[in-house]
């Protein structure tokens, strides 16, 4: 029996959207905002929030959560593999995005976009199923899985099915610090034509900071996955920590999906994998499909990036990393959520 979707659904501000989408060309219609915490999405949730509020989580599920450009792909890769008895020849040839479904990428495939991939790869039907798959709803796609699915999204916690953290499935949580996810994801939404961002890095920031770009507001979404930590469903990891120590956190994600612990050469070869000079050249993880069907720009930095701590400083101004800074502090007052530092020198 299906919930009441419990959160109003608000068209942005016609004159604002407007000026974003003069700024990211790949959503066509516009935006809204959802709840009192002003949820940003495109326009197309307005018809399928409850859809996706109300797809029924399994016992045997497992949820990898995050905002985006927080370690995501990185701990799916590691969730699977733990998850399936290492079992690298199927990651390897099978790439990641249907091992582990993306649960609400079809809400940035408007269907304008749809049409010109259709026409763009005309001919090919292994590309042109590829593109119809990516453009079917998440909950449709999830609805049809076998067990054990395996499931990534960026929605926050209040966005997801209400009993998510009740039924017996895990739900890793993983949180980035806000400076080096804005750098991260604005590089992001310049590669993929879904965002087709045109805008400098500045520019970008501004919108970060004021929770006018998707899945914002950043802050809001952390908090809540950080005041669930103590679930015993939930495993809340900082990036920071796995960057600095991948063996404990591999250890650590084999407790919580309470599997056999890993001996020193397996969590070795795992930490191999997963290292990033190996993982930024693993076409199953990099999106290479995507890129096949044309929905990667040329000319950008790859998917994978540079996948180290610290690495905002390469975009922010002194003077942007100080208005970041007194940002951050401000949003501090209200949490005792901190994050790691480590010498990134």
């Amino acid at each position: 029996m299906s919930t009441e979707f419990p959160y109003d659904v608000c068209d942005l501000d016609e004159d604002l959207n407007r000026q974003i989408l003069r700024d990211f060309t790949g959503e066509r219609t516009g935006f809204v905002q959802v709840g009192p915490e002003k949820w940003f999405l495109p326009r197309k949730y307005k018809a399928q929030a409850s859809n996706f509020y109300n797809l029924e989580p399994r016992p045997d599920d497992i949820w990898v959560v995050t905002y985006p450009r927080s370690g995501t792909t990185w701990s799916q890769e590691l969730v699977w593999l733990i998850a399936n008895d290492l079992d690298y020849e199927t990651s390897r040839r099978i790439p990641l995005m249907q091992r582990f479904p993306f649960f609400e990428f079809s809400l940035f495939v408007h269907d304008e976009m749809t049409a010109e991939l259709l026409k763009m790869n005309t001919g090919d039907a292994e590309k042109l199923d590829l593109v119809e798959q990516i453009s079917r709803p998440g909950y449709e796609v999830l609805n049809e899985m076998k067990s054990p699915r395996f499931i990534k999204t960026h929605f926050p916690l209040s966005l997801l099915p209400p009993n998510l953290l009740d039924v017996g499935c895990k739900v890793l949580y993983v949180a980035r610090n806000p400076k080096d996810v804005a750098v991260s994801f604005y590089h992001l939404n310049r590669l993929i034509r879904t965002q087709g961002y045109l805008g400098d890095f500045p520019h970008y920031w501004d919108y970060f900071q004021n929770n006018l770009h998707p899945w914002a507001p950043y802050w809001s979404h952390v908090i809540e996955g950080w005041d669930n930590r103590h679930n015993p469903n939930m495993l809340f990891l900082f990036y920071e920590d796995m960057n600095k120590n991948l063996p404990a956190t591999i250890n650590k994600v084999a407790r919580f999906l309470q599997r056999k612990p890993l001996d020193d050469q397996q969590a070795s070869t795992l930490a191999n994998h997963l290292d990033i000079k190996n993982f930024r050249n693993n076409p199953a993880v990099n999106f290479d499909l995507l890129r096949n069907i044309g929905l990667l720009n040329e000319g950008e930095e790859n998917f994978i990036r540079k996948g180290k701590n610290g690495s905002w400083k390469e975009e922010f101004t002194p003077e942007l990393s100080k208005r970041a800074d007194r940002w951050i502090q401000e949003n501090m007052k209200h949490t005792d959520l901190r994050f790691p530092v480590y010498n990134t020198a």
